[in-house]
């Protein structure tokens, strides 16, 4: 069922990028903000996942699905579709590359279908649970892990001033230990980037299950380990789920990075 589950979400994924791109062409703007100022929603967001949503339910209408930009649909199939209609709005909004469509499919509390569709370059990352992960359709795998010092490190920050200052203190104090950090714009494509190998390890406090459900299956079955952990964002943010730290990182990397992680204060 996983891969059927997958398969659907490939098509729907194409279909809301191919909605994005179209909506960009034509002249993009700020529709609203969330949490702060600058975290901006558009149009585009909206009618992507109003596409999704509309496609899902044509083909199971009993599936329920979890939206960032719409409210829960309740369902009773034991489905559950985890939705990001695009993940990088603000690059999205600027016309940089990394924003993608990412979609997954849960059953029981677990993650055991998910995709993630470039929206710039239309390179997809697909997985089923238990069956390896792709990129265009082709196997994908982690790199061999390199010592610490020489690993090319992913984050992401929040939208909120209080939350960034947190983040930049912790990537800072974790700066001067790896090879180097990069911060591209959407958590979905940066756990595919360690899942294909163009990333040594990804971290980042606060994103929500949309952002990382499709990834953090991907980034499994290619190899690696993804886990959410307690972090110290609840010190500055009360209202933060306890277990918001999202790290992953290739199996045979995973001890030695959250070790760096705790001594760069990440962890509670």
């Amino acid at each position: 069922m996983s891969a059927e589950l997958r398969e659907l979400a490939l098509v729907i994924g194409r279909e809301a990028v191919a909605l994005a791109r179209q909506m960009r062409d034509g002249g993009i703007a700020v529709a609203d903000t969330k949490s702060s100022a600058v975290d901006v929603v558009t149009a585009a967001d909206r009618a992507s996942e109003e596409l999704i949503r509309a496609r899902i339910l044509a083909v199971r209408p009993d599936d329920a699905i979890m939206g960032e930009e719409g409210e829960d649909h309740p369902g009773t199939s034991g489905v559950r579709w985890i939705v990001d209609p695009i993940d990088g709005t603000v690059n999205y909004l600027y016309g940089l590359p990394d924003w993608a469509v990412s979609i997954a499919a849960e059953i029981d509390g677990e993650i055991v279908a998910g995709v993630v569709v470039n929206g710039s370059s239309g390179v997809e990352y697909a997985a089923a649970r238990g069956a390896g992960a792709t990129r265009d359709g082709r196997p994908i795998g982690v790199r061999p892990t390199p010592p610490l010092a020489e690993r090319l490190v992913l984050t992401g920050f929040g939208y909120r001033s209080d939350v960034r200052t947190h983040q930049a203190t912790c990537v800072a104090a974790l700066l001067p230990h790896v090879r180097d950090i990069r911060r591209m714009g959407s958590c979905a494509l940066d756990l595919c980037h360690v899942a294909d190998g163009s990333g040594d390890a990804y971290v980042e406090e606060g994103p929500s299950p949309w952002d990382y459900a499709a990834g953090g299956l991907v980034l499994t079955e290619a190899g690696g380990r993804f886990a959410l952990l307690a972090g110290r964002l609840r010190e500055v943010s009360p209202e933060a789920a306890t277990n918001a730290l999202v790290v992953g990182t290739p199996a045979d990397g995973w001890d030695t990075f959250v070790n760096a992680l705790r001594t760069a204060g990440f962890l509670a």
